[in-house]
């Protein structure tokens, strides 16, 4: 904001309904419309924004502004132009007069006029949904293509009447051009046959007094003959309609007269066919010209990022009552170079005064505008330059009291003309009134200004709907506090540079800075002093309060810049917080994905297994059998191992199936063997699901070999094979292959090894029970520090035979053990 937008001094007086006149010129309300005015496309969209005035009713307002936002979403979709729009009023009034007949130019308006009427009735209907408004505005608009093509056709561009207007006219302009050939050949025929001493060099055919002549030297004049219709500058020439010209001359004349009735007729024939249409025309041309100032107040309104407030009646102690501006501009100051500082401002319903107080150039003349100018738009329909939130009262007056000059043609000194102002604003004032007050209780003595000022402000908050006053006096800075009516506001000042910062402070008077900017303008330091000295106690008080104040906004402001930076580190950490478990997520859904991609393989391969063994087996069945057919008693047993062999190899099939999912191991059966079988007996693992034959006892445990394959296992896991059927085989590779003596066990106990120890008996454990076709194997790393987990877990992360491991159950023996998985392709 800045200063110099300030008027001449005045008032508004009541003039009648509606905002008076004086009291917009105060505001500046001519040029603020004038940068309105300049965005429509024609002059007459141009007058009809120049003569935009508030609306006094709210819906009416209301109304309005909603058009002009419907207007601003179309100009954004659609950036619309309205199409040319002639000023034809003079023919539309002579329109209206029986039996008078409009020219060529002014029906060429006409049709002018309807081509644009159609393109824009057509464009503000497009969208009768999403712009119910302009698609009504587009209603209006008349809509006469026979007309239109009946002017079009009968007129030329220049307005003149075209040759297809009728029949007769085509004709007579024919015969019109042959008269004027036969003319001009005779003349010419003429000039050629006169002597020489006659003669004008260069001489040719040239019309005067509407007649064709020749220029003949005046000598040969009696030898010539005819009428002389002009001469020469020097006398010496004259210009003749010679005697054989005379009668072809008639009756180019006569051909002539019969063309300009004929035209006559047409163009009283084209407006008769338009004069019904005459109330529908001027109805059309005011829409149209409605249509190009509403799409300059929308241009206007995007051009500087205005956003449609919401009306409220004044007055009243109703909640969503009251004045609330947000980023408010004054528009003066958005056109201008510098840049304007935009104002918050919040009243509630029951604080009627806002007193600002502020130094000199300190922006409280263009805040105090600023609020009456951004009411008046509003109310004319214009989208303010405000921001989201803005709520604003509908007044029906307005009382103006601005400037500091003498009113010399009334006899009124500065004062005097005040006090005539505020006489009028304390009588006419309402519930619906705006008053707008600079430098009140100004131009006097600062005690009887400041108390007279006080009394009409007091007396004002309880009539008016708002009151804005501007002051310098210190004693009315305390009003505030008698009245919650009353309500202190300030420009904030810069004191290290001495200059307006233009940020506007609530409940906060300002002070005057006189006695620092006379430093800085030079005034010696001793009488800045002793004039400090003179101020009264109070005085002195005030400013010092006003002066600490300020020193803590300062500390404050800083305070909440730092606290600012700290929030948006914060945020940003939680941005990076939140955008870390989205990456996680992202490969936990990876990883389980292709965890179920291995587990379908799995699955696929333990059936294709299956399937194989059954085949082999039912190989060996039909052998069995066509071996055994002589006697009854093989069949039955050739039958009794089939079944056996089937039974076996369903429940291997399903204990296969149930490791691969949950990649455990089988718990113990809690049944034992009858007795602990020898070395040399024939067994099988339940858990394995394989059969071998015992090479030694360790403890509880057994050594089983099977097809050169040695396995440590339970004791109570085994059972003896007997003739049940045959054993259960894992397929391996060719009997002609040598296998080396592995001895797999079920787990690997790592506990006590350091992390650099880890790796070589982890791997000749995963080797074994790989060979071993162990469905999983437990590694034991225990509790006591998670190093070894983690070297485990990466060791084992990196071995591509290892289809998943986890953490061990509850009674796996819990976070102490890692669990692995095998896939197939390792076997």
């Amino acid at each position: 904001m800045a200063a110099g937008l300030s008027g001449p001094a005045g008032s508004a007086a009541d003039l009648g309904p509606g905002i008076p006149e004086p009291a917009l010129r105060l505001l500046d309300w001519e040029q603020v419309l004038e940068g309105i005015a300049r965005l429509s496309s024609c002059p007459l969209g141009e007058e009809r924004v120049r003569g935009l005035r508030p609306e006094p009713g709210r819906a009416a307002a209301e109304e309005a502004l909603r058009t002009a936002d419907e207007m601003a979403g179309f100009l954004l979709r659609h950036d619309w132009v309205p199409p040319p729009i002639p000023d034809v009023r003079p023919a539309l009034r002579r329109l209206r007069v029986p039996g008078a007949a409009l020219g060529g130019e002014q029906l060429l308006g006409v049709a002018a006029l309807l081509a644009s009427s159609r393109r824009a009735r057509a464009d503000l209907r497009r969208e009768p949904d999403q712009a119910p408004r302009l698609a009504a505005l587009g209603g209006r608009l008349v809509r006469d293509r026979d007309l239109e093509d009946r002017l079009a056709t009968a007129l030329e561009e220049d307005g003149r009447v075209a040759d297809a207007a009728s029949r007769e006219l085509r004709r007579l302009r024919a015969a019109v051009r042959s008269a004027r050939t036969t003319v001009v050949r005779r003349l010419e025929s003429f000039v050629r046959g006169l002597p020489e001493r006659y003669r004008v060099a260069d001489a040719s055919v040239t019309i005067r007094s509407g007649r064709y002549c020749v220029p003949i030297r005046r000598e040969g004049l009696s030898a010539a003959g005819g009428i002389v219709h002009d001469e020469s500058a020097t006398h010496r020439t004259v210009f003749v309609e010679p005697p054989p010209a005379i009668e072809p001359m008639n009756r180019l004349a006569e051909v002539q007269r019969a063309e300009v009735r004929e035209v006559e007729r047409i163009l009283r024939e084209l407006t008769d066919a338009a004069r019904p249409r005459a109330g529908d025309l001027a109805r059309t041309l005011a829409t149209l010209a409605e249509a190009d100032a509403l799409q300059a107040r929308a241009r206007w309104a995007l051009r500087h990022g205005g956003t449609r407030p919401e009306l409220t009646d004044p007055g009243g102690t109703e909640e969503g009552r009251g004045l609330r501006l947000v980023a408010a501009h004054h528009p003066l100051l958005l056109a201008g170079e510098e840049p304007s500082v935009p104002f918050d401002l919040a009243l509630d319903s029951g604080e009627s005064v806002l007193l600002v107080s502020g130094p000199n150039a300190g922006g409280k003349t263009v805040l105090l505008k600023t609020v009456g100018v951004t009411c008046l738009l509003a109310q004319s329909g214009v989208v303010p330059p405000v921001g989201p939130g803005t709520r604003l009262p509908v007044f029906r007056d307005l009382h103006v009291v601005l400037g500091d000059e003498q009113s010399i043609a009334a006899s009124l000194s500065t004062f005097s003309a005040q006090v005539a102002g505020l006489r009028e604003a304390v009588d006419g004032a309402g519930p619906a009134s705006l008053v707008l007050l600079d430098e009140v209780g100004g131009s006097t003595d600062p005690a009887e200004g400041g108390a007279l000022a006080a009394e009409v402000l007091v007396c004002l908050a309880a009539r008016a709907g708002l009151t804005v006053a501007t002051t310098h006096l210190g004693s009315l800075k305390a009003l505030a506090e008698e009245d919650t009516r009353v309500v202190n506001a300030s420009l904030s000042f810069d004191p290290a540079a001495l200059r307006p910062t233009f940020r506007l402070q609530r409940d906060r008077p300002g002070r005057s800075y006189a006695l620092e900017i006379a430093t800085r303008l030079g005034m010696p330091e001793s009488l800045v002093k002793r004039a400090r000295a003179r101020l009264a106690s109070a005085e002195r008080r005030l400013e010092d309060l006003l002066a600490r104040l300020e020193a803590r906004d300062a500390e404050l402001a800083t305070l909440t810049a730092q606290t600012a930076r700290r929030e948006r580190r914060l945020a940003e950490r939680e941005s990076a917080l939140a955008e870390a478990e989205r990456r996680l997520a992202r490969r936990g859904d990876e990883l389980e994905a292709r965890a179920k991609a291995r587990l379908g393989r799995a699955l696929a391969e333990a059936k294709r297994d299956t399937e194989r063994e059954i085949e082999r087996l039912r190989e060996g069945f039909e052998r069995a059998v066509a071996a055994a057919e002589e006697t009854g008693e093989a069949r039955r047993r050739a039958r009794a191992a089939e079944t056996a062999a089937r039974s076996s190899l369903r429940r291997r099939e399903r204990e296969t199936r149930r490791e691969t999912v949950s990649g455990q191991e089988n718990p113990e059966r809690s049944r034992a063997p009858a007795a602990r079988p020898g070395p040399g007996v024939r067994v099988r693992s339940r858990s394995l699901g394989i059969a071998g034959t015992v090479v030694e006892h360790r403890g509880e445990r057994v050594v089983l070999e099977s097809d050169g394959i040695r396995v440590e296992v339970p004791a109570g896991d085994l059972e003896v094979a007997g003739d049940a059927g045959p054993p259960v085989r894992v397929d391996r590779p060719a009997p002609d292959v040598p296998h080396p003596e592995t001895v797999a066990r079920p787990e690997v106990d790592l506990r006590g090894l350091r992390v650099d120890e880890v790796r070589a008996p982890l791997q000749r454990a995963l080797d074994a029970a790989i060979v071993a076709d162990l469905p999983a194997l437990r590694v034991i790393h225990g509790k006591a520090t998670f190093a070894l987990r983690d070297e485990v877990g990466r060791l084992l992360a990196a071995d591509s035979r290892i289809a998943a491991f986890r953490p061990g159950g509850f009674e796996e023996g819990g976070s102490g053990v890692t669990v692995v998985e095998f896939t197939r392709e390792g076997v």
